[in-house]
């Protein structure tokens, strides 16, 4: 790849990853998008790292559902339990939607919940992209997506208690079937960072049929804890490990609702046209959770447990980015204005509670 070609090469964050790890520093290593990058013709500049918006695939209306890889045995039901009520009120949650609607430019968004299901077979010791790719292939085949809307569905596939996940493209045999060619090329092999180096999860896309394709969301993610040996798996800051899968899933949910086809823009690598699968990245490629992982020291400034606007209870997230405030924000009680008005008015706008200071 001559130097040009690396100038244009768009590889944005899909990934949550600790602070501080080795993964964050491998993958924002790697994070390239085409420079210079251009605002929309009069738009005056905003902050370095405030989101701006490509053209690409967004979900307003989300539809999620999970599937608990590992069958029953693997799980304990109350966590099973526990994840998906508290992922199910965090995503439709009233305040922590003011902040995600800035993206939006009706400003209204929704979130839905599908019954979860558990998957057979033993718990994999680790879980590459080419498997969970190969999974969502069969899923298909088989029938079991059938009756979802996939152009408004993200599927969460939960990894139970110490396996190892990575973004190898290549299957490790933690899922059977045959892997349909991506459009545009093969995706570039990422370098070996997995879940023991701080990687959490990550989000993508697969595209699967033969007569009429179609595209078909994911996210994936560790059950990360500290294990006994003192080995940590993922970013566990919660006190419960339950806790922590919640808040991989806000972060992946949230950046697949804003960013859907991130994967296309991956794969289409140096094409001049890239950049049009991308929603909302800031000019880095940073996603909408991502910034605030990188600049919390410790991470639970942005990681926590927040009281949900019908005062059933708390839920634990990740504080996402929000333009309003040019940084990260917690739940606010009033919706912010639609982040590419901000941009055309070039100031931030609103006062929401949760936001880092810095």
């Amino acid at each position: 790849m001559t130097a040009e070609q690396s100038k244009r090469f768009v590889k944005p964050l899909r990934v949550v990853v600790g602070h501080g790890t080795k993964a964050e520093k491998g993958f924002y290593a790697r994070m390239s998008m085409p420079t210079p990058e251009a605002l929309a013709p009069g738009l005056p500049p905003t902050p370095a790292h405030d989101l701006i918006f490509h053209g690409g695939h967004t979900i307003a209306d989300l539809v999620f559902t999970s599937f608990y890889v590992g069958a029953a045995s693997a799980w304990k039901a109350s966590d099973i339990q526990n994840i998906d009520k508290a992922l199910a009120a965090a995503m439709s949650d009233v305040d922590l939607n003011n902040v995600m609607s800035q993206y939006y430019p009706g400003g209204k968004i929704t979130s839905t919940f599908k019954p979860s299901q558990t998957l057979a077979g033993p718990p994999p010791k680790v879980f590459s992209q080419g498997d969970v790719e190969n999974l969502v292939q069969q899923l298909f085949t088989n029938g079991s997506l059938k009756g979802f809307d996939f152009a408004s569905t993200v599927f969460n596939f939960m990894l139970p208690s110490g396996t190892i996940l990575n973004t190898d493209t290549a299957p490790t045999g933690g899922a059977a079937a045959a892997l349909k060619k991506p459009p545009k090329g093969p995706i570039p092999v990422e370098q070996e960072e997995d879940s023991t180096q701080g990687l959490g999860g990550y989000h993508g896309s697969v595209h699967v049929g033969s007569a009429t394709p179609v595209i078909v969301y994911y996210a994936i993610g560790v059950y990360s804890e500290t294990l006994p040996d003192g080995a940590v798996n993922g970013i566990p800051v919660f006190d419960q490990s339950w806790k922590n899968v919640v808040a991989t899933f806000y972060h992946e949910l949230n950046e697949a609702r804003t960013d859907a086809d991130v994967e296309d823009a991956i794969r289409a690598g140096n094409d001049p046209n890239a950049t049009k699968f991308l929603g909302w990245t800031s000019r880095q490629g940073e996603e909408c959770g991502d910034f605030p992982v990188a600049e919390a020291n410790p991470l639970t400034q942005v990681f926590q447990e927040v009281k949900l606007t019908d005062g059933s209870g708390t839920a634990p997230v990740q504080f996402q980015y929000s333009d309003a405030v040019h940084g990260p924000e917690g739940p606010r009680s009033t919706p912010a204005l639609f982040a590419g008005q901000l941009q055309a008015k070039g100031a931030g706008h609103g006062h929401g509670g949760g936001k880092k200071k810095r």
